[in-house]
């Protein structure tokens, strides 16, 4: 899959009351590019610098940065708000004609005008591109995109989708600017010509380098510093650690492990780095392969879900920084509710597991394998699957063992059916209901579990898409995860909490780390 949710979870240790920060970005530094330049450090890599193939969330956090968007989350919302745009709107009833009026003065870096033809341009040439590992994925309902002007975007919709709008203010909706961008193929110098609110000054294998854009006219940044260094570790945990501790880098961002936040927090006096925490929408399931001999029961599929203890698993693997998750919505995105606690629980209960096997005529140990990836989703990944095994295993019901593959071998053998129960997570490309539904439940299932239920796919996900006031999707969502529930083609297992460390005199941090998944450079500001 080419999903962005293969970025691995940042496994951090929450429970230090006296280091986690609520209000770390308290004061505030310059606006307008005042300010020191910020150094960013993370152990993730950004894979393109081309809006048309990034799909992975360290690519977009550049795209956030460097590119706007006709729409963008404000900090802590989810509900977009106009960017590159003056305004946009629904011109019809049915959800499926989308225009957008463009601010007036826009320009790209390089001082290029940006008008609707960029706009244009942008989309057409990411679904004519349509790479592997790029957005177009996101959008099979883009019929074509008209620009009567050059101050006016149309977008005509093949099926109605009231989730347009979040998608479009996502790091796919980056614009780019049609003179430096060839229609037919990605750029290849690891350049970027946009017009957000930093430029990219170089790119290479160790570090990105960010100036602001004075050209920069939308309306979501006001910048707090005067450039951002983003530095690569390449999954080196300990050399980012370091280099946090010897003050190389300001900001840690994903990357260290609970042990490695125990220990700068028990190391440091008062004045030294600091955790701060914020809210997420990212999560992790087990996946069950509904064709596979054994987990295509679902008898079997209910014993296991009466048998995880997440709270136990969560306090033993991940040292408290994530919450329990009991549906595949989750807590903080509206339509969230509990059906898997409402069904199974929260305590483990091995008389209804075994119950539950008996209704299957199953009498014997259930032998189970249950399949990881080392590394993307988390260095801890596979002490957690040992755990649910051994937590299988303690019920005597089940003789589960772990294996563990590399990632790319692992997508394989996952779209060739091997596998019977295995690992997914999932960082939301944008904060709505949809975005944790249609893609594992609606047409073309991304998780290779080979499940389908016709009232989810022809009737909930359609009607709760056509639906623009997505208060009212409330109820069709409730039951679609009443539904999977019951069906059981996954189970959610936690909620990440996001977190990062940041160094002496660094502010503004808490504003980048929401459901919405953007970091924003521009809210870093440093004495």
């Amino acid at each position: 899959m080419n999903m962005r949710n293969q970025w691995p979870v940042l496994p951090i240790m929450a429970g230090l009351a006296s280091g986690l920060l609520t209000g770390c970005g308290a004061q505030t530094g310059g606006s307008d590019g005042d300010g020191s330049t910020v150094v960013l450090g993370m152990s993730d890599d950004v894979l393109a610098t081309d809006p048309a193939s990034g799909y992975d969330p360290g690519s977009w956090m550049l795209f956030n940065n460097v590119f706007q968007s006709l729409l963008s989350f404000p900090k802590g919302g989810t509900e977009p708000e106009p960017d590159a745009a003056k305004e946009c709107t629904f011109t019809d009833q049915q959800a499926k004609v989308y225009q957008c009026t463009l601010k007036d003065g826009l320009k790209f870096s390089n001082g290029d005008d940006l008008t609707s033809e960029d706009v244009k341009f942008s989309f057409d040439r990411m679904l004519k591109i349509n790479d592997d590992s790029g957005p177009a994925i996101m959008f099979p309902m883009l019929g074509k995109v008209e620009t009567p002007d050059a101050k006016t975007v149309v977008f005509k919709l093949k099926v109605p989708d009231a989730t347009f709008p979040s998608k479009i203010a996502s790091g796919a909706g980056s614009i780019v600017d049609h003179k430096d961008y060839d229609a037919d193929g990605l750029r290849k110098d690891d350049g970027a010509t946009g017009s957000g609110p930093y430029k990219l000054d170089s790119f290479s294998e160790d570090e990105a380098v960010f100036s602001v854009n004075e050209n920069y006219k939308g309306s979501a940044a006001d910048v707090q510093n005067n450039g951002v260094t983003l530095k690569f570790f390449d999954g080196d945990q300990k050399a980012l650690k370091k280099a946090l501790l010897d003050g190389d880098v300001d900001v840690a961002y994903r990357g260290l492990t609970a042990a490695d936040i125990a220990d700068i927090d028990q190391s440091t006096d008062d004045g030294g780095p600091e955790v701060v925490e914020g809210s997420s929408a990212e999560v992790q399931h087990l996946v069950f392969n509904t064709d596979d001999p054994v987990t295509g029961k679902l008898g079997v599929r209910k014993a296991i879900a009466y048998l995880i203890d997440r709270e136990a698993l969560i306090k033993d693997v991940y040292e408290g920084t994530a919450d329990p998750l009991y549906s595949i919505i989750p807590a903080g995105i509206a339509g969230h509710n509990t059906a898997f606690f409402d069904r199974y629980g929260a305590n483990p209960s091995p008389a209804k597991a075994a119950a539950a096997l008996q209704d299957e005529g199953i009498t014997d140990k259930v032998e189970l394998t249950l399949w990881s990836t080392p590394s993307r989703y988390g260095p801890a990944t596979d002490q957690e699957l040992k755990t649910i095994a051994a937590q299988l295993n303690a019920s005597g019901l089940f003789d589960a063992d772990v294996k563990s593959v590399a990632f790319d071998q692992y997508e394989k053998d996952i779209a060739d059916g091997k596998y019977g129960v295995y690992v997914k997570g999932w960082v939301p490309d944008y904060p709505d209901a949809d975005n944790f539904t249609a893609p594992f439940f609606g047409d073309g299932n991304v998780l290779g579990n080979n499940y389908a239920n016709k009232t989810i796919t022809s009737t909930l996900i359609p009607r709760t898409a056509a639906q623009s006031d997505r208060s009212a999707t409330d109820s069709d969502y409730g039951t679609l995860q009443d539904i999977v529930a019951e069906e059981l083609p996954v189970l959610p297992i936690w909620q990440a909490k996001q977190y990062a460390v940041v160094g002496d005199n660094v502010y503004g941090l808490e504003n980048c780390l929401d459901a919405s998944t953007v970091f924003r450079f521009w809210e870093l500001s440093k004495d």
